[in-house]
């Protein structure tokens, strides 16, 4: 082989190399930004968003007596508190979601935490990172203790009195 043609793919290599050490510096330095934001109001502006009440549900109201908020306790709306109505709540990246997280480990239809037999229980809507309650993966409705943490991709919640 030539030694015009080395010394060319020597120098592209190097030009690659650190290409790849530029972008991955620049996604963990965005990444690492994006964690420091404040926190922002959700698309109904300003404020702890509230999910209508449920309509003469027995269920619900005896669950909102445990837990009465949801709060987030990591992620870009860290200290923002939702009320619990005796409603579902659904977090996700869409636009429609009652929680709506903007997250790129989080899918578009992530979770949902809803009343069911006086608990709060939280479901995977089929993600594809996943919902974690404490360190163990959702499966299926999985009953939610105050205190303990759900994730769902770089945000944690807990449900609190």
């Amino acid at each position: 082989m030539p030694e015009i043609v080395q010394t060319v793919a020597r120098f592209g290599f190097l030009v690659l190399l650190w290409l790849f050490v530029f972008a991955a510096a620049r996604t963990i330095t965005r990444d690492l930004l994006a964690q420091r934001r404040p926190a922002t109001a959700g698309p109904g502006g300003a404020g702890p968003v509230s999910a209508p009440p449920a309509p003469g549900g027995r269920g619900g109201q005896q669950a909102a007596h445990a837990a009465q908020w949801l709060v987030v306790t990591t992620g870009e709306l860290q200290g923002r508190r939702f009320v619990l109505s005796g409603q579902p709540i659904s977090i996700g990246r869409a636009p429609d979601s009652t929680i709506v997280i903007r997250d790129d480990f989080a899918s578009n239809r992530h979770a949902r935490v809803r009343p069911q037999d006086g608990q709060w229980v939280v479901e995977d809507l089929g993600s594809t990172n996943g919902t974690y309650l404490g360190r163990a993966r959702v499966t299926a409705p999985t009953p939610v203790p105050l205190g303990v943490p759900i994730r769902i991709g770089r945000s944690s919640f807990e449900l609190r009195p």
